[in-house]
């Protein structure tokens, strides 16, 4: 057992401590880690079950040679979402996290020729952004943050934090879809007020961030920009997974037990309800409901492998749409570019025929459109004195395409480098002291995701809300799915507000019959 707080309250000495129902939660990311918090706010006694080394999921952390890197997730949006996890307890996030805004948001930059745009909080410099591209866009920018602020109340608002899990439900839905032409892609509607190209660009990327197409995805997904303007961009000091360690220090200040190196086998079925679990060591642990944050097609076609299916069999899993991966490059350097932003997104000659051949051809293109990501422009923790931790990252096709990464991993990231150090870190290759690869083997072998998908299935419009996986299983009973594979889908708070969904579906515990 791992015991993250440093003077947790030993509930376990409590005499009522041990007549408390019992819930299992199967996987220790943001989702688990949430629903811990929300469950032992309910009454319940919570073990978390993590089959990797360490906490964090997909937001995990390697560290090496001095250096630290996020293995996931690098922007902090919507921080209320988590604000209230310590609500729940009568404390305060602000007291155990460290929690900057960014200013600018990121920057992004064209490779071809240098052209930066930067995002702000503040929408009047982002308007002057939009001029220095083209004077003439910057009325349909403010048309577009006015239909932003409606997407965001009805998709954000309006959806983040309720189940669809009744089709009745989803029919209460639809006028405001309907209404917010949820059909219609968000580049399709950034289009509407933008005429150029490139701001099209800069205003509907963002759902590469939750494993969207912007062909693709909802134009409703245009309230990340409301989103970012209202609530801002914010950086974790000590990185991410110093907001994973503070989530799981509250978790188990209020009585959650986290075990590590505990990969779950089976989910336990008896009488149509899930009883409990067992371990591949072969223990079983008995419990009155269970919370996977496992991937959600591994929960039902490898954890459910015994149950007979109606809904999610494995073939209708096979047929689902599943998110693009990610090549991570994580690397550190013996020198600081200290001209570098926090965030760059460092576009490629191609846009829309990039995205086609990694969503739809699934084909490992020559060119590549990149994140870069260097904490150590704000946090001089994450690096040693006088060096630059970074972290870059390339969408690319998931394992339904053809690519071997075994053999092309190296290959792919020394062309990583060498556009690197021609566009942004002049000779980056004679620098680097440090250096680790995440490829889509990674998210299928390590996250156990299927086609190694960075975020579960993609949010296109026919995979959202009811028509994916419920919060409350709809082949088990006492079995409910929190994180990126249910709704509301991935990203930092769809994956924390599929924990509080929870407690409109999970009874509290004084009400559980044992």
């Amino acid at each position: 057992m791992m015991t993250i707080a440093q003077n947790p309250i030993d509930f376990t000495q409590s005499k009522h401590f041990a007549s408390r129902p019992h819930a299992i939660v199967i996987g220790a990311g943001f989702g688990g880690l949430a629903a811990a918090v929300r469950l032992t706010a309910r009454g319940y006694r919570v073990t978390i079950l993590e089959a990797l080394e360490q906490i964090g999921g997909r937001a995990s952390v390697y560290r090496q040679d001095g250096f630290t890197f996020d293995a996931g997730p690098t922007i902090v949006t919507a921080p209320f979402v988590f604000e209230e996890l310590w609500a729940l307890h009568g404390e305060q996030m602000k007291q155990h996290l460290d929690l900057r805004p960014m200013e600018p948001f990121y920057a992004i930059r064209y490779q071809e020729d240098g052209q930066v745009f930067r995002a702000w909080s503040d929408p009047k410099k982002t308007a002057e952004e939009i001029a220095k591209f083209e004077p003439s866009d910057v009325e349909g920018y403010w048309r577009f943050l006015a239909e932003s602020e409606r997407c965001f109340k009805t998709g954000f608002l309006g959806m983040i934090d309720k189940p669809y899990n009744t089709i009745g439900r989803m029919a209460a839905a639809m006028p405001g879809l309907i209404a917010r032409r949820a059909e219609r892609s968000i580049h399709a509607l950034v289009s509407k007020y933008i005429k150029n190209e490139r701001l099209r660009q800069c205003l509907s990327f963002h759902p590469l961030f939750i494993g969207g197409n912007p062909l693709r995805t909802s134009g409703v997904m245009a309230l990340i920009a409301h989103l970012e303007k209202t609530y801002g961009v914010h950086y974790a000091m000590g990185g991410t997974g110093s907001l994973v360690k503070a989530i799981a220090s509250l978790a188990e200040r209020h009585g959650t037990t986290i075990r590590l190196n505990a990969p779950v086998d089976e989910i336990i079925v008896e009488n149509g309800s899930a009883t409990g679990v067992r371990l591949q060591s072969g223990e079983h642990i008995h419990g009155d409901c269970v919370v996977s944050n496992a991937d959600t097609a591994s929960t039902y076609e490898k954890l459910l492998k015994k149950h007979p299916r109606r809904r999610w069999t494995n073939r209708r899993l096979n047929r689902m749409w599943y998110s693009m991966s990610l090549f991570v490059w994580h690397f550190g350097t013996d020198k600081k570019f200290d001209d570098v932003d926090h965030h760059t997104i460092l576009m490629g000659p191609r846009y829309e025929e990039l995205l086609r051949d990694i969503f739809k051809r699934r084909k490992l293109a020559n060119d590549f459109s990149l994140y870069l990501y260097r904490p150590s422009a704000t946090d001089p923790t994450v690096a040693p004195p006088g060096c630059d931790s970074f972290y870059v990252l390339s969408p690319v096709p998931n394992l339904d395409g053809e690519t071997d990464w075994e053999t092309m991993a190296e290959a792919y990231r020394s062309k990583i480098e060498a556009c690197l150090e021609e566009t942004l870190l002049p000779d980056l290759s004679e620098h680097i002291v440090t250096s680790k690869i995440i490829t889509p083997l990674t998210f299928r072998d390590r996250f156990r995701s299927k086609k190694g998908a960075a975020f579960g299935m993609e949010p296109v419009i026919w995979q959202l809300a009811w028509f994916r996986p419920h919060n409350v299983s709809e082949e088990v009973k006492n079995l409910y799915i929190v994180g990126a594979g249910t709704h509301p889908g991935a990203g930092l708070p769809g994956v924390v507000s599929s924990a509080k969904i929870l407690d409109k579906l999970v009874p509290m515990a004084n009400t559980v019959t044992r």
